[in-house]
């Protein structure tokens, strides 16, 4: 099967200022914000939603990647700052895909472990899968796919898009 594209450049630069609106307009009363992405591609539309984010607010953005086996989330989650600089602070753990939701809910569950004042997730694609009861609070774009169809986002200078084969 050939891969449709789902969304094109100019759609995901569209999609990432609305949901750095959505994200700033929750968190407009803080002084500061954490944007964790999952590593890879996550941590790659983290980074374009902390500056979509800079261009729009007065908010002080940290980022943060989160290490962890896509494959096997259940093992150990590394993320590049300490856990007292997200400490109290408001959160939000980014991804590109939200499938069956293994990822996203082991990436949360590992941020649970710390207190937040407000903890949020992000994604540009929700695929409507999921195996796990968690929810994109801020997304993209939704779709129903059969279990057999598989979504790939790529981030390339000029060339982001969406597919799906």
């Amino acid at each position: 099967m050939n891969p449709h594209v789902i969304l094109n450049h100019q759609e995901i630069e569209h999609k990432i200022k609305r949901i750095a609106y959505q994200i700033y307009e929750h968190f407009i009363h803080e002084d500061s914000l954490i944007i964790a992405g999952i590593a890879s591609n996550g941590y790659e539309l983290a980074v374009k939603i902390a500056t979509a984010l800079q261009n729009i607010s007065s908010l002080e953005i940290t980022l943060c990647e989160v290490i962890m086996d896509k494959s096997n989330p259940r093992k150990e989650v590394k993320t590049s700052i300490s856990k007292e600089v997200y400490q109290n602070k408001g959160l939000v753990l980014v991804d590109d895909v939200l499938n069956t939701g293994g990822t996203l809910m082991y990436g949360v569950k590992h941020f649970l472990e710390v207190p937040l004042k407000d903890f949020k997730t992000a994604v540009l694609v929700d695929r409507n899968h999921k195996k796990y009861p968690i929810k994109a609070d801020f997304k993209g774009i939704s779709l129903s796919t059969s279990l057999q169809e598989h979504v790939t986002v790529i981030f390339e200078d000029n060339n982001n898009h969406a597919t799906l084969s």
